[in-house]
């Protein structure tokens, strides 16, 4: 997956990403902007060689649903749903009319896949925190997205939990995802192949490896 954007040129293939900035530097905005939720205001944007900058709502919409997974840092899970009907959801919206029992199958093997098998019944209230990110991260790969775009995901973790979901993102690496990561913590950003530092709405310096460079 190939994604770059206009203004500043940001390309990832088969790449974890990591962007880091203090508050309002811009990393919010890229990241919907990289999410097709947002459009942006100059320049061209290029997802998997398609050029979504100039899409209208529902063609994004269309574009997110088929090619987007989103892990957000305060989970957003459904509370009164199980984390198989809280994996589902991607689905339910998609182009695919999966039957009942498609949704179930499919829902039961993203989840057993990053280490909740025998937890689908179960609701947030009864899953740890680290489990929650599990099921959002289920949630987000269950549709087999291009590129995975998590937004502080240990933000609301311990440390045990925060490595766990870390650990989880190099795995979902390893088989061939797309990861840009939102994070405040240079511990995590180090397992990024590239690391993007963001300040008032434009990129300031570039890590890749042990290299780093300032623009």
């Amino acid at each position: 997956m190939i994604a770059r954007v206009g203004f500043e040129r940001i390309i990832m293939d088969a790449a974890i990403v990591a962007l880091m900035g203090a508050s309002g530097s811009g990393k919010s905005t890229l990241m919907n902007i990289l999410g097709c939720l947002d459009r942006p205001s100059s320049g061209q944007y290029f997802l998997d060689d398609a050029d979504v900058s100039g899409l209208n709502r529902d063609q994004l919409a269309e574009i997110r649903n088929r090619k987007v997974g989103f892990v957000f840092q305060n989970f957003n899970l459904l509370p009164r749903t199980s984390a198989r009907e809280n994996a589902e959801l991607p689905l339910i919206y998609s182009a695919e009319h999966l039957s009942h029992t498609q949704l179930r199958d499919k829902a039961d093997r993203v989840l057993a896949s990053v280490g909740l098998a025998g937890r689908e019944d179960h609701f947030p209230s009864q899953l740890s925190g680290g489990q929650q990110q599990r099921v959002a991260v289920a949630r987000a790969l269950v549709g087999s997205p291009s590129i995975l775009l998590a937004d502080e995901p240990t933000g609301n973790l311990d440390s045990k939990n925060s490595e766990a979901v870390v650990d989880l993102l190099q795995q979902l690496h390893r088989e061939g995802a797309t990861i840009c990561m939102v994070t405040h913590d240079p511990r995590y950003a180090s397992i990024a192949d590239r690391t993007i530092h963001l300040f008032d709405g434009r990129i300031v310096e570039e890590t890749l490896g042990a290299r780093t460079a300032t623009v």
